[in-house]
């Protein structure tokens, strides 16, 4: 997991070329601006980008999820959403599709996205998502990153 600021997402250079493309994506305002609800590819399968809009929820409506050949990156860019992430291990599988593994179970650690701060998500990172960051539900709209780190 990677927890960080947009403006500094530059220091994590190096890791692996599409995560370094998918960074610099972050603070292009014209590409965000322009990202839509429709998957956007950038190189086919192994790397695209969807902007999500959706109101969080309370905990009870949500569950862990991780992929097995992708990593994700969640960037904020209206609202706030409090995440918890989990490693699979420790979690009861409810329901697999594809690359999608579902899970229920305890958090390990909790973490809060606003508005320029982002998160990336490896395959050992079961992310719970969606969760409301106070006492009632906000909307909040996402940028998601997918990269495919193991075809």
């Amino acid at each position: 997991m990677i927890l960080g600021k947009n403006s500094l997402s530059a220091a994590y250079a190096g890791i692996h070329p599409l995560l370094d493309r998918a960074l610099g994506l972050l603070r292009d305002d014209g590409f965000l601006a322009a990202l839509g609800t429709e998957t956007q590819y950038l190189e086919g399968e192994a790397l695209y980008a969807t902007r999500f809009a959706y109101d969080t929820l309370p905990p009870e409506e949500t569950f862990f999820e991780a992929h097995r050949r992708y990593l994700d990156i969640h960037l904020m860019l209206r609202g706030r959403e409090r995440v918890e992430l989990a490693h699979p291990g420790g979690l009861t599988l409810f329901e697999q599709k594809g690359d999608f593994y579902a899970y229920r179970g305890e958090a390990e650690q909790r973490l809060l996205l606003s508005p320029g701060t982002f998160l990336v998500v490896f395959p050992e990172d079961a992310h719970r998502i969606k969760l409301m960051a106070g006492d009632r539900p906000e909307p909040v709209e996402k940028a998601v990153f997918k990269i495919l780190l193991y075809p």
